[in-house]
């Protein structure tokens, strides 16, 4: 007789563990939405006074926080004249309060090569293939988009076009890399609505954008305490570390791990750039990790050229920070953490390894991607001490132009897959950081296939899988 279909203890355990992990991973999600509902009614319980005119539905798509802002901004401003206005991002939408309201305002960044933000997957998903009666609806779309990529602002467009399918009068603009021309006219058509709804309202005249928060302001001067080459000899373009202090009579501004810093500088001083921050407000500087780089044609960036070899130390420059809500380590601050990352991205995860050390959090393991061991072992001396005190739990690096052959970070993440699949079985988090292209999906690829779609859509909906990739 046969045994082969007798199952051992340890498969059973192990069938037991994942199945385990599963059902608590489904738990997280279920009590992730709850918490958003509840987070949503505390946001929004504001616009439920006094109001006048219609009530206005406020929809927002973010990657890095820009749509978020001006989603916030723009509700603010509403309910500053009294609208009644629900700020919703576009997960939390449903097909009830798009019908219940008439009009909406959907501010929608596109990533990539015209995908949606991460957390608005969900909304493509579930509701974009829903045929609503949306006859009686107004819209309208402010598309964000960088023209670099092919379909700029692919995710807005078609958030605009399934409006127009269902019924609905939905009007679209499309802004490049945020410029101001066409964020203006957005304001203006707001402003139209806002003048068509309270015309009757003698009490105040409506208000006016203020043209200024089109522009991030420049919360702190900071000044430039020291630059540090990190890749000497290196094939790929020189990386800097960058520390700056607050001026004379000044402070450092607030940011948590995973937070950006916005930089304009003086060549080009209407269009900031935005960078992930290394360090922790304990450390006593805002740290930076810029890359130098050359565009196409040969010539220097703009920002990154002034930064790593145009201002001098001791030089101060206006920033502000930029919250990265969806980069932030939220509910997963006592999770066990995979951090997930290649080249300049290494800062946003630096911040989040620093954050969890002063927490005595240290189950933290980081899977990164460089050229060679040689010219490209970014911050080794810290990665080791860090391994040393037991900060680090695990340091995996991938080189891709070292003599032995070239190992990509995503080779690491199926090599890594059974450890991987231990560690979301433990209710770990992932963190991805760094190049869109080439490293980010080949990650988002390879943790499909070690992970399972069903399971890696649910990690990103619980906000256990987060990705800051650019």
């Amino acid at each position: 007789m046969s045994l082969d279909w007798v199952v051992s203890p340890q498969r059973l355990a192990g069938a037991a563990a994942v199945l385990v992990g599963y059902a608590a991973l489904c738990a997280s999600v279920a009590w992730s939405v709850r918490r958003k509902r509840l987070d949503l009614l505390l946001d929004n319980q504001e616009a439920t006074g006094r109001s006048k005119g219609p009530a206005v539905l406020v929809c927002y798509a973010s990657q890095t926080g820009q749509a978020e802002g001006l989603a916030r901004e723009a509700a603010r401003m509403l309910r500053d004249s009294e609208v009644h206005v629900t700020l919703l991002p576009l997960e939390a939408v449903t097909a009830g309060q798009l019908e219940k309201h008439e009009y909406s305002f959907w501010i929608a960044s596109t990533t990539g090569e015209g995908d949606a933000p991460d957390h608005a997957l969900h909304f493509v998903r579930e509701l974009l293939p829903q045929t609503l009666d949306l006859k009686c609806h107004q819209a309208l779309v402010l598309a964000l988009g960088d023209k670099e990529y092919q379909q700029f602002c692919l995710f807005g467009e078609q958030v605009h076009a399934w409006l127009g399918a269902q019924g609905a009068r939905s009007e679209l603009i499309c802004v490049d890399n945020m410029d101001r021309a066409a964020l203006r006219a957005w304001q203006s058509r707001i402003n139209v609505f806002k003048q068509e709804w309270l015309a009757d309202d003698d009490s105040q005249p409506p208000s006016v954008f203020d043209e200024e928060w089109l522009l991030p302001p420049a919360d702190s001067q900071l000044v430039l305490k020291k630059r540090t080459l990190l890749n000497p000899g290196s094939e790929g373009g020189p990386l800097f570390q960058l520390d700056w202090i607050a001026a004379v009579g000044e402070e450092l501004p607030h940011w948590e791990s995973g937070d950006l810093v916005s930089v304009r500088v003086p060549a080009d001083p209407e269009h900031p750039r935005d960078y992930s921050i290394a360090s922790i407000m304990e450390d006593g500087c805002l740290r930076m990790l810029v890359r130098q780089s050359v565009r196409a044609d040969g010539t220097p960036g703009v920002a990154s050229n002034w930064l790593c070899s145009g201002m001098k130390e001791g030089q101060a420059l206006a920033m502000s920070i930029r919250q990265h809500s969806s980069f932030r380590l939220g509910d997963n601050a006592k999770r066990p953490l995979i951090l997930i990352g290649n080249g300049s991205g290494l800062a946003g995860l630096l911040s989040h390894i620093r954050a969890r050390a002063a927490l005595n959090q240290r189950e933290q393991w980081l899977i990164f991607g460089e050229r060679s061991p040689k010219h490209d072992a970014l911050m080794d001396a810290t990665l080791q001490q860090w391994l040393r005190s037991g900060d680090l739990a695990l340091l995996d690096r991938a080189w891709s132009r070292a003599e032995s052959g070239r190992t990509y970070v995503q080779d690491l993440v199926l090599e890594r897959a059974a450890t991987i699949r231990e560690w979301v079985a433990r209710d770990a988090a992932i963190f991805v950081c760094g190049s869109r292209q080439g490293m980010g999906e080949g990650v988002h690829q390879a943790l499909r296939q070690v992970l399972g779609e069903a399971q890696l859509h649910a990690l990103m909906q619980s906000g256990r899988y987060r990705r800051d990739v650019y």
